[in-house]
């Protein structure tokens, strides 16, 4: 059994619903499971029908949520490297660096880096808080994105680190020469070791524990974007899990819905041959806003009929 299922597509075709009903039917058979968003754009508790949060918060018999903040957790973490930048450089060039951190907090990808530290602090919790993990994804760039952070910023760190073991040497060859002895511990150095560790681990974790479904509507346009994903990921490490195909018309349309549901077809045609090793979830078109756990007890119960656990 998987431990962490990922839920992603194009804007508005319903992930954060399905990502929400999937962590219900987990909770319902035991599993202590927290479903969390990372889009920055959240519905999760709108979804949920409560208050959500970036503290995990209990919304049901077994079942915490939570949204994560990329841009508080960005400035948490900046605030972070800020004081540890106030032990490890000279008081004159301390305003310059404070100056460089408050630009890198608004810089491109540091919301996705902050992002997923939260996510991962989340994740370490598997095993302990919780037995599984929902992740409700931002759209599908940002998903992208996030995911493959991991693979990217290890090296990244590693360069860091090395430069700074690099300074670290010389500032002590100097203190030598000058018969001082500078054998203090790091802070920066042992932070970027600690971070490195973290994301080598968070890698490995996806790789292992990791699947990603899709979602999409039975149209041309996110099967596109969905089709462009599923390469994507599956080039990045990522495994597919099943892709599920949202609000399908039932066959005994008639009319205009009828036409609608025969170009319904031709995408479903084109999903199954695409993703016949996934496996593909069709959706029908339900009833109701889908919000609040009432509602979604209906979709958790089609879910599970389906066998989204396979």
């Amino acid at each position: 059994m998987l431990l962490i299922r990922f839920f992603g597509g194009k804007g508005g075709v319903g992930k954060t619903t399905m990502a929400a009903a999937y962590a219900l039917s987990q909770a319902r058979k035991g599993h202590r499971t927290l479903v969390v968003s990372t889009d920055p754009a959240h519905s999760l508790g709108d979804a949920l029908a409560t208050p959500v949060s970036d503290e995990p918060t209990e919304v049901a018999a077994g079942l915490w949520a939570a949204e994560i903040s990329g841009e508080r957790q960005a400035q948490r973490r900046v605030a972070e490297i800020a004081e540890d930048a106030r032990h490890a450089v000279p008081l004159e060039v301390l305003p310059a660096v404070e100056r460089h951190l408050a630009r890198a907090a608004e810089a491109p990808g540091t919301l996705e880096s902050a992002l997923l530290d939260r996510l991962t602090e989340l994740v370490e919790g598997l095993g302990d808080r919780w037995d599984r993990v929902v992740v409700d994804s931002a759209p599908t760039g940002h998903m992208l994105r996030l995911l493959s952070l991991p693979e990217l910023l290890t090296p990244w760190i590693e360069g860091l680190a090395r430069q700074r073991e690099k300074a670290g040497r010389i500032d002590r060859l100097v203190a030598g020469m000058l018969a001082e002895t500078r054998d203090e511990p790091d802070p920066l150095l042992e932070r970027l070791h600690a971070r490195r560790a973290r994301m080598e681990w968070m890698r490995e974790r996806l790789a292992a524990d990791a699947r990603v479904h899709l979602v999409l509507v039975p149209e041309y346009l996110p099967l596109a974007e969905t089709l462009r994903a599923a390469d994507t990921l599956v080039e990045g490490g990522m495994r597919l899990a099943a892709v599920i195909v949202n609000r399908v018309l039932p066959a005994e349309e008639t009319g205009v819905l009828a036409r609608r549901r025969g170009q319904q077809q031709e995408v479903l045609a084109r999903v199954r041959e695409r993703f016949d090793g996934a496996g593909v979830i069709e959706v029908p078109l339900l009833a109701g806003a889908l919000t609040g756990l009432g509602e979604l007890e209906t979709l958790a119960d089609l879910l599970d009929r389906a066998g989204m656990d396979s």
